[in-house]
């Protein structure tokens, strides 16, 4: 019962002791601190051209590069070109034996041959039957023409008749000589009724000639269209029989070679892999991908660098042709091709490059580093020193290149702007500018 009362003041003896040591301290501190003025550095902003740029691995690829098959089966007869080998465009690269495809050239000009003589054989048709027809129509007025003279026949032993049977009366003739005359008149009629048949059958035949030319024409027209027919089978005849010589799409170098004399070739679906492989020289693509900080920046058009390590670090110049405008889902990137003349063929598909694209230039701003911009938020500003002392500036910031930034508005060419650390500082507080070793 005795012991508790005595720790009990040995606990509050130790906590007075130490709370007694710790406002010593406390006190000794601020005091110092009281003492001590802040050192800083300081810089003004400088009128200067901001370039911001973008440095990425590039990769070469050629501009265009072709897998070339078969587009119909058989065996390799010749094999004209070796990988590294230039072509041009249209170059034998690899010939197939397909003689069946030759002989189905063979029968199609047969077929053509036969359909043209065809043809011919028409044509002469229809000149003959309108030649034809021209007679059945000249008939047709020839018979015409006897109708006429029937006509008048008739007319004139009527008349005869008349006269006679007038004198028969008048017992100038005898009754036979009358007879003779109604018998002649009734001769007449008949031939007058023979020469309207003439003429209906003469119109008949002519009618018919004319039908005949119609169908001698469709015949001709039909033969005409057999002969396109034929050429037109022949024609895809030739065409895969072309197939068997695979050529060079476009000029460039051979990249693959898969066959050789005496292979057997299937066709494209089921080969698998090309007969050929061609790529165009003097032109290839470089691909950038650009992250998404500078990919709203890239715009086509742009200048560029590259910088190929195979040539020595040598530059080349270049510019920004096209984008893939969306970024890809994977890297977030934005992929950049530019176009580049391949003179000489010194760039190949697979060099490694660095590719530099200028993204945005300001000429004559202010500039200042990153590090002495303060963000709060949406608001930048600086601290600068007016007087030995802390006053804060609301700065309008522009284009940032690396760790430099242009100032637009708030701050002028003479303005003392702590370098870093500007964001311990409070305005109004005393600092001393730490001068530059020279």
């Amino acid at each position: 019962m005795r012991t508790i009362p005595l720790q009990r003041s040995i606990m509050i003896g130790l906590g007075l002791m130490l709370f007694g040591g710790c406002s010593h301290r406390q006190n000794s501190a601020a005091d110092g601190k009281a003492a001590t003025v802040e050192r800083v550095q300081v810089v003004k902003p400088q009128r200067k051209t901001l370039v911001r740029t973008t440095t990425q691995p590039a990769r070469i690829e050629a501009f265009e590069e072709t897998p070339l098959f078969a587009k119909v089966t058989g065996y390799v007869k010749k094999v004209h070109k070796d990988i590294g080998d230039a072509v041009a465009v249209g170059e034998p690269l690899v010939t197939l034996d397909v003689p069946e495809l030759a002989d189905d050239v063979a029968q199609k000009e047969a077929l053509l041959a036969q359909a043209e003589a065809q043809l011919k054989q028409a044509a002469a048709n229809v000149t003959a039957i309108k030649a034809a027809a021209e007679t059945a129509k000249a008939k047709v007025e020839e018979a015409q023409a006897g109708t006429i003279r029937a006509a008048s026949d008739y007319e004139r032993t009527q008349a005869e008749n008349e006269r006679i049977k007038s004198l028969a009366q008048r017992g100038s003739v005898t009754v036979k000589l009358v007879d003779e005359s109604a018998n002649q008149v009734q001769a007449a009629a008949a031939a007058r009724e023979e020469a309207d048949a003439a003429v209906r059958s003469a119109e008949k035949s002519a009618e018919q000639a004319e039908a005949n030319i119609g169908k001698a024409e469709a015949d001709q027209q039909a033969a005409d269209a057999r002969v396109g027919v034929a050429k037109a089978e022949l024609a895809r005849a030739r065409t895969m029989l072309g197939y068997a010589e695979i050529k060079a799409p476009y000029a460039g170098v051979v990249t693959q070679r898969n066959v050789d004399t005496g292979h057997f070739v299937q066709l494209g679906a089921a080969a698998s892999r090309p007969v050929m492989a061609v790529a165009r020289t003097d032109e290839v693509r470089v691909f950038m991908d650009v992250p998404e900080m500078d990919a709203a920046l890239v715009d086509v058009g742009d200048e560029a660098t590259l910088d190929v390590q195979a040539l020595g670090g040598k530059k080349l110049a270049a510019k920004v042709t096209r984008t893939s405008w969306s970024l890809a889902p994977a890297n977030r990137s934005l992929q950049v091709e530019m176009d580049f003349k391949n003179e000489g063929a010194k760039l190949r598909p697979g060099m490694y490059a660095a590719g530099t694209i200028t993204l945005a230039k300001r000429d004559n701003v202010l500039v200042l580093p990153t590090s002495a911009i303060i963000r709060n938020g949406a608001e930048t500003s600086c601290a600068c020193v007016e007087s030995g002392k802390i006053a804060g500036r609301t700065v309008e910031l522009g284009l940032q290149a690396a760790s430099e930034v242009e100032v637009a508005g708030g701050l002028d060419e003479n303005s003392l702007v702590v370098a870093s650390g500007a964001s311990g500082l409070q305005p109004g507080q005393a600092v001393q500018i730490i001068e530059p070793k020279r």
